[in-house]
């Protein structure tokens, strides 16, 4: 269950305490689900019951257990829990990061949007681009590709504009720190934030936007190894890390396995996530939504792979895990290389 559906289970559950006259409300148009602030408040969480609780003229946790009571029978989740003045917590069922992997995958170059990945990725200055004007030419063109991602049809944005503090010359930039750096240095910062130039481009991990490229690449590289070692990815159960057990699992399970399994889930969570960031990057003229979402997102997927290895080490025949993180790996590929050509930089297959 992605955060997308269960928003709309959520909703139909208000929908449905509003036609049998349990709450007496306007019914939103939309609800947000969104990830937990603490780990071990389950998978997603929700405010609606304190949204609704002053219409309704009752308590936040009144609403809450009239809406859980709905939800706990629900496809997908297996627990609904109150905490705290009337939020909603949701633990998923069994199979739902597995049926995640597997939508992320099926919709492949649509997901986040209808042909993400298929937008052409334009290597030059950007057309229209005047000098004094580089970062509102760079931003424009990428939330052109962000709004058509999510749907925007152009009304009235959320967000400020774009304010230039210093004229940049967009060629002399693109010649300086070459088309993706200078895409990168331009979109990375919000609105209201200045541009910071770097001296010249570093192709190492301690630059943001090579780390997400290279993210976008190893994870396209696993499933070329996988191929030659004769097997392919399977959305399923990916195990427990390497020298380790199941969080809660023996008498060695303790921080180090939490450690693990908050690192399984929060990669798993950027990239369920990533559908609502482009349209939250899209209703704010917010482009840097989308960089800051792919660089936890890259970050998250290093951090998931030294733990979760995708491949067999040394005689290691391939088991139903490596199939299982082979298929997270590549959905995290994915979504790197998607939000890499929404902001019109390149997803190099080899770095």
């Amino acid at each position: 269950m992605t955060p997308a559906e269960l928003s709309r289970t959520v909703l139909r559950s208000v929908r449905g305490a509003v036609e049998e006259k349990e709450l007496s409300v306007p019914v939103p148009a939309r609800i947000v689900v969104q990830p937990p602030p603490r780990p071990g408040c389950g998978d997603y969480a929700s405010n609606v019951a304190l949204q609704l609780a002053r219409q309704a003229g009752r308590p936040a946790r009144e609403v809450a257990e009239i809406l859980r009571k709905r939800l706990i029978a629900s496809a997908g989740i297996a627990r609904v829990e109150i905490a705290g003045p009337g939020f909603l917590n949701f633990t998923l069922g069994d199979g739902a990061q597995a049926a995640l992997v597997r939508e992320v995958l099926a919709q492949g170059d649509g997901y986040g949007g209808p042909g993400v990945g298929q937008r052409p990725v334009v290597s030059g200055p950007v057309t229209g681009a005047a000098a004094g004007g580089a970062r509102e030419a760079v931003v424009a063109e990428a939330l052109a590709r962000i709004d058509a991602a999510a749907g925007f049809g152009g009304g009235q944005a959320d967000g400020p504009p774009v304010r230039e503090p210093a004229p940049y010359d967009l060629a002399t930039l693109l010649a300086r720190l070459g088309a993706d750096e200078a895409r990168w240095v331009l979109l990375r910062p919000a609105a209201q934030d200045p541009v910071r130039v770097p001296e010249r481009p570093v192709q190492r991990e301690s630059n943001p936007r090579f780390r997400v490229q290279y993210a976008s690449a190893r994870a396209r590289a696993l499933g070329r190894c996988a191929r030659e070692l004769g097997f392919r990815s399977e959305p399923g159960e990916v195990g427990v890390p390497v020298g380790g057990h199941a969080a809660g699992d023996g008498p060695s399970a303790g921080s180090g396995s939490a450690s693990a399994a908050q690192a399984l889930q929060t990669f798993q969570t950027l990239l369920a996530t990533y559908p609502s960031v482009i349209d939250i990057a899209a209703r704010l003229r917010a482009p840097d939504r989308v960089v800051r979402h792919l660089e936890a997102t890259a970050d998250a997927f290093f951090r998931w792979h030294d733990l979760f290895p995708p491949l067999p080490v040394g005689e290691q025949k391939p088991l139903a895990v490596h199939r299982a993180r082979l298929a997270l790996a590549e959905a995290g590929g994915t979504v790197l290389t998607n939000g890499l050509r929404l902001l019109g930089i390149s997803a190099p297959e080899h770095l």
